[in-house]
């Protein structure tokens, strides 16, 4: 009987210690902006528990606007808002960092119909004045390692004439400067 019943336990107990690590990590470091929530508002995510903050605090542009609740409901709480740009060629977030740790960048793109238009944008992202990569779809996650030489960075939407730039979250981890190897050192 217990044979039986342990082919079933332990796979529960091993996704009850995935859950636990994911709750207990240490998020010293961690960097999580959810573009276009309210000012001054912040949350513990429920799937990860990470906590997220509003970007009100590192970009001074653009316009915030919350999803349909049906496209709320499929998706985790970091993108159910996003900031649009439909002034300006280039809005840039500052994000201070520690200068000279090697971070892995994120930044989360999901459509939402926000406007109605249900058109797909396509926008370049850019990294300081470097071009990371251009944004074709709608719904995308673009990742980068970088090594600040400053104390900031500047995650910036460039408007090419081809839709409205938006952006729904900025994360940013701290890496270990010996992992992932880069051409500039450690």
């Amino acid at each position: 009987m217990l044979g039986k019943l342990s082919h079933f336990l332990y796979p529960l107990l091993g996704l009850i210690a995935v859950i636990l690590v994911v709750h207990g990590q240490d998020q010293t470091g961690f960097i999580n902006i959810d573009c276009g929530l309210p000012p001054n508002s912040s949350y513990n995510e429920q799937t990860t528990g990470l906590f997220y903050i509003s970007d009100a605090t590192v970009v001074d542009t653009g316009e915030s606007k919350l999803l349909l609740e049906q496209d709320r409901g499929l998706n985790p709480q970091y993108v159910w808002y996003l900031r649009y740009f439909p002034e300006g060629k280039r809005n840039c977030y500052t994000i201070n960092v520690t200068s000279g740790t090697k971070y892995l960048i994120r930044a989360t793109f999901l459509y939402g119909d926000y406007d109605g238009q249900n058109k797909a944008s396509e926008f370049d992202l850019h990294l300081g004045s470097n071009l990371w990569d251009t944004v074709y779809s709608n719904n995308t996650i673009k990742e980068i390692i970088h090594v600040p030489l400053q104390s900031y960075i500047q995650v910036c939407l460039v408007n090419t004439g081809s839709g409205t730039p938006f952006i729904s979250a900025i994360e940013l981890r701290p890496l270990n400067n010996t992992l992932y190897p880069t051409q500039m050192g450690p």
